[in-house]
Parts: structure tokens; C-alpha cells; sequence
């Protein structure tokens, strides 16, 4: 018997099973994949950590999490500067006057920019409440912002039109009027020195871990292994599904290892927001950790619409999704040995500090 039985090897279950272990507590972690780390997961290509699930950057304004993470790893200095490719023509993002600069040759200063950006909103200023991405995207940041560097990316994102997908998932668009570049607003960023897999391998050690199990296959067996269940995979698929199933979108990666080319694209994240090219991102793996080797790893991501056998990312919070996923967690809710947690577990979506922060204070941990 175990105090604790984790399903999934990820952030959530990794960083809980770390903290249960420091009280004491008897773990088993299971994992249905062949690694541990989650989407997290790095590996060596050619002397590169390519993080195989997609681009992953820490960043937080929580000093207690920072903190907490700098036992397991060091932190470099790397700063999320993102580029985006519009039929061969490159723009700064986030949105800010280096790309307003470049969308407006004759807007030179913040004032400028701000007259632009009113002109164009000022066209659909008659529209109260947005009924789709297109209207509250045009609301937002106007006609110019909104085709060439809002709409075809959403659209490949979300795999519908624009005017099909919900207002909502544009909440605001952060128009930035200084010349900045760096993604976020967080004080603390960076990447991991040698990969996320260090981190893992550290919060994991001297804690039992099962690769290539499958916990629903044998979900009885399993429940009865331990005192409690802390579970991070889908919750729908905990319950076989009873109520219908969750809608998912999920991310496709073609890795290309590069001989003989040191430098691909001059910058790790590359967005294309032309609805015509089909993939919505290129990542140049060695950028992350300002890499000189003699060749490269690139990574072109395909968002598409998740089935059967394909890993779910991006929960789909529609009105349907939603309220089917309050209806799960009532469910589990009424489960006294189980405990639900992370994107999947939760139906929501979470940046990495977030998942951090909610373990450490997982009341489990807290008794």
C-alpha cells in the first residue's frame, strides 16, 4: 500500500509527489508515456534540449514560486520575443511600436499609433458586445491588427472560422505603445539550463515512478494501490465518459534536426499568421539556451482537432465544454479518495507557475 497513488509524471503530479515524499508519505507515480515531464518533456537532439511537446518558457510574478523552482534548476535569462510571419513580411510581437512602426511606415510615435489604432476602431464602434473572435478582434485593435496578425493564426488554432469562435477567447488584446518586445510582463523569466527533463529527473529522485502505465486500463487495481489518488489526467476519461466527452484541441510537431545549418531562423518562436501557410509555429530549439552548435532542430507545430489516441492540450471553452465540465467536476466532487488537478484533471487551461503554486497549497499537502 501506498499513502499516495499519482497519476501522470508531469508538473502537477511531479511537484505533488516531491512535496508528499518531504512528509514522509509512501508515493507511486504512474505515467502512460515512456518519459516523465509531461508536455514539459525535453530531449537531446545534436546537443540540443528540444522541448518535444511544443515551446515551454517559465515565467511568474510569484517570488515564492521562482523561488521554489531554483532548487531544482538554474535559470538563464532568455526573454520570450516572438516573431510573426504574415505572407513573408515580419512583425514584433506582442503588439507594440515596433510593430505598429512596421504595419504604418508614416506612424512614428506612441501619439501616432494611438490616432491610428482609434481611426480603425472607431469602424465598428457601433458594436456593443462582439459575437465572435472577428468583431471583438476588429473592436479591439482594428481592421489592420485583426487581418494580418489576429485572424488566420486563431483561425488554424481553433480549426473554425473566425466569426465562428466565441468573442471570449480574444478577452483583450494588449496593445503595448513603447518598443518592446518581451512576450510578458512577469519579473522572473527564463529556461532551464540543460532542459525541463533536470527538473523532473530532481523532484523525482528517490520516488517510485512507473513508465508506460496506463492508469484507466486498469483503473480498479490501481485505486486500490493507495490510501489517496491524486489524478492530472482528462477527468471526463476518469468517468468512462458518462456524460460525453470533452472537446480538445491538440498540437501535431514535425522535429526536423538540420545538419550542417547553424542558425535557421535567427529567433526560437516564429508565428505564422497567414491562414494559408498550415502550421501556426516554427521553434528553433537552440535559441532557448543561446546555443552554438554546428547544427540546428526546428519544429514545425500543426494545431489540429483532437481524436482518439492524440494528446489533448487546449481545452475548448466554449458554452457545450463548459458547462459539460462543471457537470464532471460534480462528479468528482463526490469522490472521497481522489483528487482532480492540472489542465486535463481540471478542464482548464494553466500557465506553469499556476500549476506550481496550486500544488503547494493542494490541502493534501497542507493537513
Amino acid at each position: 500500500m501506498y499513502d499516495y497513488l499519482i497519476v501522470g509524471a508531469g508538473l502537477y503530479g511531479s511537484v505533488f509527489a516531491h512535496e508528499a515524499a518531504k512528509k514522509g508519505k509512501r508515493c507511486l507515480v504512474i505515467e502512460k508515456r515512456d518519459h516523465i515531464g509531461g508536455n514539459c518533456y525535453t530531449r537531446e537532439m545534436a546537443g540540443i534540449n528540444v522541448h518535444w511537446y511544443g515551446a515551454h518558457i517559465f515565467h511568474t510574478s510569484n517570488d515564492d514560486v521562482w523561488n521554489y523552482m531554483q532548487q531544482f534548476c538554474q535559470f538563464n535569462h532568455y526573454v520570450n520575443s516572438p516573431i510573426a510571419n504574415y505572407k513573408g513580411v515580419l512583425y514584433n510581437l506582442p503588439f507594440n511600436m515596433n510593430t505598429f512602426t512596421k504595419l504604418w511606415p508614416d506612424v512614428l510615435t506612441p501619439d501616432d499609433a494611438r490616432r491610428r489604432i482609434a481611426e480603425q476602431q472607431a469602424e465598428y464602434a457601433g458594436i456593443e458586445e462582439p459575437r465572435n473572435l472577428e468583431e471583438q478582434g476588429m473592436k479591439l485593435g482594428g481592421r489592420d491588427i485583426y487581418e494580418k496578425l489576429v485572424k488566420g493564426y486563431s483561425e488554424k488554432q481553433w480549426g473554425m472560422s473566425a466569426t465562428e469562435i466565441p468573442a471570449f477567447v480574444l478577452r483583450r488584446l494588449p496593445l503595448r505603445f513603447t518598443f518592446d518586445n518581451n512576450y510578458f510582463n512577469d519579473p522572473h523569466q527564463g529556461i532551464p539550463i540543460g532542459g525541463y527533463t533536470k527538473i523532473f529527473e530532481r523532484l523525482l529522485d528517490g520516488i517510485e515512478v512507473r513508465l508506460n502505465s496506463d492508469f484507466l486500463s486498469q483503473k480498479e487495481n490501481f485505486m486500490a494501490m493507495a490510501d489517496r489518488v491524486l489524478y492530472t489526467g482528462p477527468i471526463d476519461a476518469f468517468f468512462d465518459y458518462r456524460l460525453g466527452k470533452l472537446e480538445f484541441r491538440t498540437v501535431r510537431f514535425d522535429h526536423k534536426l538540420m545538419s550542417g545549418v547553424e542558425n535557421f531562423q535567427g529567433n526560437a518562436v516564429f508565428n505564422y499568421t497567414d491562414a494559408a501557410i498550415p502550421y501556426t509555429r516554427v521553434i528553433e530549439h537552440k535559441h532557448f539556451e543561446f546555443g552554438k552548435q554546428p547544427d540546428t532542430v526546428v519544429s514545425y507545430e500543426y494545431s489540429e482537432q483532437w481524436k482518439e489516441g492524440s494528446e489533448p492540450y487546449y481545452p475548448i471553452n466554449n458554452e457545450r465544454n463548459d458547462t459539460l465540465a462543471a457537470r464532471y467536476r460534480e462528479l468528482a466532487g463526490s469522490e472521497q479518495k481522489v483528487s482532480f488537478g492540472g489542465r486535463l484533471g481540471e478542464y482548464k487551461y494553466y500557465d506553469m507557475d499556476k500549476i506550481v503554486a496550486q500544488v503547494l497549497n493542494h490541502p493534501w499537502l497542507n493537513e
